[in-house]
C-alpha cells in the first residue's frame, strides 16, 4: 500500500478536485491511502465529504500584485512566494512538513510547484496532474505566454532569475544540487499533462507528453439534463456568476430560440428569476456534462476546461467566455481548430448572440468539432484513470 499525496497549490475552483477525483476513488479501491491538500478548503468541502475523503490547507503566499499582467510562468512564481528567497523557503518548510505528516511516498502535482520543489528537496517521486499552463516546456527562458503582446526577452530573462535564484538558495538550504532553468523543476518521474497536444497552452511544445484531459462531473449528485419543450437546436450552457459576461450571456440565452438548459452553481434567485421562460430552465443540480454533450447542439462556457472538451469529445462545438488567462490560452486553442467561439475577457460582449447564432447554425463549426471528436473515438476516462493509476504504482514499486 502506498500513500498517494494529491498537491493542488495555485488556482480556483472544483476542477482540480474534481479532476483527481475518480482517480482517488480508484487508488482507494487498490487500498492505497490517498491524502488531499488543496488550495481552497471551502471547494473541498462540496465535493470530498461526499466521497469519503478528508483535506489539509495548502500552504499559501497571498498574491503580490503587479502593475502589469504576468507574462511567463516564472512571472506567476513571483507572485506567490518566489520574490524572496525567504518567502519561499517559509513554504516549502511547510509542504515538507505535510509531506511528512502523511507519510507520502509520490506528489500528484495539480499546479503545485512549491510541493514539487519540497518534495525534490525530500528525494520523493513527483508526478505532473495538471494541463499544460501548470508546467511549462524546457525552454530558458520560460515563454511569453501572452505571444500577442510584445514581451522584451530582458523581462522574461528577470523573471526567470529572479525565481531561478529563490528556488537554488531553498535547495542549497536542503543540500540538494541547483537547477539551471526555472523549467527543470517540472523534470519529475511522470511528466505526463493532463490536456490533449492540441489544447496545450503553449502550442509549441516539443516532446510533450500527453494524458487527455478528464471529463468530470462536479459533485456526486450530478443529474442527467432535463431540456425544456421549445422548437430548436439545444444548447447547454455552464457559467458562473462571477465569471466574466454573466448577466449578458443571460440576456443572450433568454433571446436565443431553442431548448436552453443552464447551470450556473450560486446565482441570484432574482437574476434566475428574470431570465426565466419556457423554453429556458435553470437546473439547481450539476448537470452530468457527458450526456448533456450527447444531447445537445452546442455549449455556452464560462471557459470551463472540461465542459468545453466533453463537447468536443461529443462532436459539439462551443462558444467561450475565457474569463482569466488560463482558459483563455485554451479557448484559443479551440478557436483554431475551428471548434468553437470566444469572446474577449477584456471587451464587451455585444456580439454574443451573433456567435451563438453563428456555432448554430455554421456546419463547418459542428464538422471541425466531430473531426476532433473522430480522432479521440477511443479515448476512455475508465482507461486513461486505469492507466494513471497503473503508472502510480510503478513509481511506487
Amino acid at each position: 500500500m502506498a500513500s498517494i499525496l494529491y498537491a493542488w497549490e495555485l488556482g480556483a475552483n472544483l476542477g482540480h478536485i474534481g479532476a483527481f477525483l475518480p482517480i482517488a476513488r480508484a487508488l482507494r479501491e487498490r487500498q492505497h491511502r490517498v491524502e488531499w491538500v488543496v488550495a481552497q478548503p471551502h471547494r473541498a468541502s462540496r465535493m470530498l465529504p461526499a466521497a469519503g475523503f478528508d483535506w489539509l490547507q495548502a500552504p499559501h503566499m497571498p498574491d503580490v500584485l503587479h502593475k502589469a499582467p504576468p507574462a511567463s510562468y516564472a512571472d506567476i512564481l513571483l507572485r506567490f512566494g518566489y520574490a524572496q528567497a525567504q518567502d519561499l523557503f517559509g513554504l516549502v518548510v511547510a509542504w515538507r512538513k505535510l509531506l511528512g505528516i502523511t507519510g507520502a511516498d509520490i506528489v500528484l502535482a495539480d499546479h503545485a510547484p512549491t510541493a514539487m520543489l519540497a518534495a525534490r528537496s525530500l528525494d520523493l517521486p513527483v508526478m505532473l496532474f495538471g494541463t499544460g499552463f501548470a508546467a511549462p516546456p524546457p525552454n530558458y527562458p520560460t515563454p511569453n505566454m501572452r505571444p500577442w503582446l510584445p514581451v522584451p526577452e530582458a523581462h522574461l530573462l528577470q523573471a526567470d532569475a529572479q525565481a531561478l535564484a529563490s528556488i537554488n538558495a531553498v535547495l542549497q538550504h536542503f543540500g540538494k544540487a541547483p537547477l539551471e532553468r526555472v523549467a527543470d523543476l517540472f523534470q519529475v518521474e511522470e511528466p505526463g499533462l493532463r490536456t490533449f497536444p492540441e489544447l496545450d497552452h503553449y502550442e509549441h511544445r516539443a516532446g510533450g507528453r500527453y494524458w487527455g484531459i478528464l471529463p468530470y462531473t462536479e459533485a456526486t449528485e450530478a443529474v442527467p439534463p432535463r431540456w425544456p419543450q421549445g422548437p430548436g437546436p439545444k444548447l447547454f450552457a455552464y457559467l458562473r456568476p462571477g465569471s466574466a459576461h454573466f448577466e449578458t450571456a443571460l440576456q443572450a440565452l433568454h433571446q436565443l430560440d431553442g431548448s436552453i438548459l443552464i447551470f450556473a452553481p450560486g446565482i441570484a434567485p432574482a437574476l434566475r428569476e428574470r431570465y426565466a421562460a419556457k423554453h429556458l430552465h435553470f437546473s439547481a443540480e450539476p448537470v452530468d456534462l457527458r450526456l448533456a454533450a450527447q444531447e445537445a447542439d452546442a455549449a455556452l462556457t464560462y471557459g470551463s476546461p472540461s465542459a468545453s472538451v466533453s463537447f468536443l469529445l461529443a462532436g459539439k462545438p462551443v462558444v467561450m467566455l475565457p474569463g482569466h488567462l488560463e482558459q483563455y490560452l485554451q479557448a484559443k486553442r479551440i478557436v483554431q481548430l475551428g471548434a468553437g467561439l470566444l469572446i474577449e475577457p477584456d471587451r464587451p460582449a455585444t456580439e454574443l448572440p451573433t456567435l451563438l447564432q453563428k456555432i448554430l447554425n455554421d456546419p463547418s463549426f459542428a464538422g471541425n468539432a466531430q473531426a476532433f471528436a473522430r480522432k479521440y473515438a477511443d479515448f476512455s476516462q475508465e482507461q486513461q484513470v486505469a492507466a494513471i493509476v497503473q503508472r502510480i504504482e510503478q513509481i511506487c514499486s
